[in-house]
């Protein structure tokens, strides 16, 4: 269904819709790893500052403190970015708004409660920590933790609609009897959300203890070091097979309502039972070549048998079907990652159950220093396979994404603009963050040298 405004103006030439695609593809892929921090960081940092205040641990407060302020750095990045990609839904997808806005307006408005709330919250924890008692400030901080988890929710609801659009009726090509409840609860909202927090989590628990990892890989074995490593690699670690789960629910919930995101993200293209969970390979010409195949898993995986039907792409129009490799190499790395975590999570969870201390070859520091950018790009390649594995569709079955893309010329322009801009946030993230963890190394080896 053609929007009015891209009736009135045209459709967008095929250069402009690329155009638009990368520039909100680019955004939506920078933000979402400052997004996974600011929504699992809060809980990491209540956590440790409220053993800290409990026990009177030195080593735990430094780590409160120092963790609160890189928080206030992403959190600010994170406004920015944010902020950018508000606008381009707008921008970009103005037929999208135009006529499904106020069946996906809730969420978002209640994402900018959820961003205020956490903002004033961050405010008073961050100016107020020598100035209220120990457990009121950290009590402040609870807010901080709950609105970054509503925010996530709130954000991947009105995407999950995207994927499953309800809500609402089609008249004449207008859209009537609006129930904005009943759009942000869609079929796909829970398994999106709980899959996303998850990974959220995960990318901000393996992501920080990364980074000491490298520390204790350059002889910073102290225990302020084995702390800040073994609480956020704990907290991602026992989420790991929770996750995994939560994946296979996901997939079986595809079979049912989005069967061809879910055969593009398996190659699959005929239509059959005892359909086999693919690896690898290229596809060329509607045939997966060089896979390595598990026989009939794929049935297994949606049906618990091998006698289930799996509707393939040869269900779908070619004009209908989401570009296969990329969405396929998605799935791929997100599950081999996925369980490259679950390994290295187990195998912290043998050692310290043998002898309470983590395992002593380098090999799993390293691993483990590799698990915080294996957390982060199995998250994109997630998303990969959620966006990309719709198209062309952007509410899925109801509105193709040229249809709701500006059809204004010259995209191009905004695209190496916001280019540039993600370059300069980067830069100046990176070199803040670099700065503060420079000055704590000094400040930590600076009474060591007086002694």
């Amino acid at each position: 269904m053609l929007s009015p405004l891209a009736l009135a103006a045209g459709p967008a030439s095929p250069a402009d819709l690329l155009a638009a695609r990368m520039q909100m593809g680019f955004s939506l892929g920078w933000h979402i790893i400052i997004a996974c921090l600011g929504v699992g960081m809060p809980g990491l940092l209540l956590f440790v500052e409220w053993r800290a205040v409990r026990a009177g641990d030195a080593d735990l407060m430094r780590l409160a403190r120092r963790w609160a302020k890189g928080i206030g750095v992403l959190f600010a990045v994170g406004a920015v970015s944010g902020t950018i990609l508000s606008f381009e839904m707008g921008l970009l997808w103005p037929g999208l708004m135009d006529v499904y806005g106020q069946v996906i307006g809730v969420p978002f408005a209640m994402e900018g409660v959820a961003f205020f709330i956490e903002a004033i919250f961050l405010g008073i924890y961050l100016y107020a920590w020598d100035r209220l008692p120990p457990r009121t400030h950290l009590l402040s901080g609870l807010p901080i933790a709950i609105a970054g988890v509503a925010s996530a929710f709130f954000v991947v609801s009105a995407n999950a609609w995207m994927n499953q659009p309800r809500g609402f009726d089609l008249e004449n090509g207008r859209v009537t009897r609006v129930d904005p409840m009943a759009a942000m609860f869609n079929p796909a909202t829970l398994h999106q959300t709980v899959h996303m927090i998850i990974a959220a989590f995960m990318v901000a628990g393996f992501g920080t203890a990364a980074v000491y990892a490298v520390g204790m890989l350059r002889g910073r074995r102290d225990r302020y070091h084995r702390l800040g490593f073994l609480i956020p690699f704990t907290l991602a670690a026992v989420l790991s097979p929770i996750q995994i789960f939560v994946g296979d629910y996901a997939a079986r919930v595809l079979a049912e309502h989005q069967p061809t995101k879910l055969a593009a993200a398996e190659a699959l293209f005929r239509t059959g039972t005892h359909a086999p969970l693919s690896f690898g390979g290229v596809v060329r010409n509607d045939t997966l070549h060089w896979a390595v195949e598990v026989p009939s898993a794929l049935s297994i995986l949606v049906g618990f048998s091998p006698a289930t039907l799996v509707k393939g792409l040869d269900q779908v129009p070619r004009a209908d079907r989401p570009p296969v490799n990329p969405v396929h190499w998605g799935f791929d790395v997100m599950v081999a990652i996925g369980f490259f975590l679950l390994l290295i999570s187990a195998w912290l969870a043998a050692a310290w159950w043998r002898r309470r201390d983590l395992p002593r070859p380098r090999l799993f520091l390293w691993l483990a220093a590799l698990a915080g950018v294996a957390a982060v790009v199995a998250v994109e390649a997630g998303w990969i396979v959620t966006e990309v594995g719709r198209q062309p569709w952007i509410a899925f079955g109801r509105m193709r994404t040229v249809e709701a893309v500006n059809p204004a010329p010259g995209l191009w322009v905004g695209f190496l603009i916001v280019l540039l801009v993600y370059l300069l946030l980067t830069v100046a993230t990176v070199y803040v963050l670099r700065v503060m963890t420079r000055a704590a190394l000094v400040r930590a080896v600076a009474p060591q040298e007086r002694a």
